[in-house]
C-alpha cells in the first residue's frame, strides 16, 4: 500500500511552489489548507513544523519542509516523474536549487524591506550585493534551455517559481533573460493545475474573510 502524501499549505504562500512540484510528481496527495492566525500556529501542525509556516509535505512518516527540500525530496521519492538528473549530473542542479533558496531569497527579501548591506560589508552576507545575485541569475538561466540543462526538472520549478513572482511583483529586474526562461515553463501543464487550483482557494478564502 502507498504511502499518504500529505500537503499543508496556504494558497497565498510559497506552498505554491511545493503545488506545482506536486503536481508535476502525479503522484496522489491530499491537501490540508492552513490559515496564518489559526490552525498554521497550532499544536497540531506545531508538531509538523515548529516553525509555524508553510509548506510542508508527510509523506508516511517522513516530514519535510521547506520549499527547496520538498522540491528536492519529491523528485527523488518518485523518480518515474524523472525531475532529477542522474546524480553524477547534478551539479547545475543543486547548485541552482540552492542559490535561488539562499543567494535570490536574501537579497531580494533586503531589497524588499529596504535594506541596503554597505559595499565593503557586502563580503561577509550571504548573498553579497543584489546586483551581484542578479547578474549571477542571468548567467544562470542562460547556459541551458533549463536551469540543469537541456531538460526540465524539480530546479526549474524552485528557480522559476522565484522568477515568475520576481516579474510579477517587481522585485526582479525585469531582465529579456528572465522573462524568456520563465516562457519556456509558464505553460506547463503541472503548473497551469496547480496554479488554478491555489487560485481557486484563495478566492474562496478571500470571499470568507469578506463575511
Amino acid at each position: 500500500m502507498a504511502e499518504e502524501l500529505v500537503f499543508y499549505s496556504n494558497p497565498m504562500s510559497r506552498g505554491r511552489i511545493a503545488r506545482w512540484m506536486l503536481e508535476e510528481t502525479g503522484a496522489p496527495y491530499r491537501t490540508e489548507w492552513l490559515t496564518y492566525e489559526g490552525s498554521m500556529k497550532a499544536a497540531a501542525y506545531l508538531s509538523v513544523n515548529p516553525m509555524g509556516k508553510v509548506p510542508a509535505i508527510r509523506h508516511g512518516t517522513t516530514v519535510v519542509t521547506e520549499a527547496a527540500a520538498i522540491c528536492a525530496y519529491l523528485a527523488d521519492a518518485f523518480p518515474q516523474a524523472n525531475l532529477a538528473p542522474p546524480t553524477h549530473q547534478r551539479g547545475d542542479y543543486y547548485r541552482w536549487l540552492f542559490f535561488a533558496a539562499g543567494p535570490v531569497e536574501m537579497a531580494v527579501s533586503l531589497k524588499a524591506f529596504g535594506v541596503s548591506v554597505p559595499k565593503e560589508r557586502e563580503r561577509s552576507i550571504g548573498c553579497g550585493s543584489y546586483e551581484s545575485v542578479m547578474d549571477t541569475l542571468s548567467y544562470a538561466v542562460t547556459r541551458h534551455p533549463y536551469i540543469a540543462g537541456d531538460r526540465f526538472t524539480a530546479a526549474d520549478v524552485y528557480v522559476g517559481s522565484h522568477i515568475s513572482w520576481g516579474l510579477q511583483f517587481g522585485s526582479l529586474e525585469a531582465r529579456p533573460e528572465f522573462k524568456t526562461y520563465w516562457d519556456r515553463l509558464k505553460d506547463r501543464p503541472a503548473y497551469l493545475k496547480a496554479t488554478a487550483i491555489d487560485d481557486e482557494e484563495m478566492h474562496r478564502q478571500l470571499q470568507a474573510m469578506k463575511g
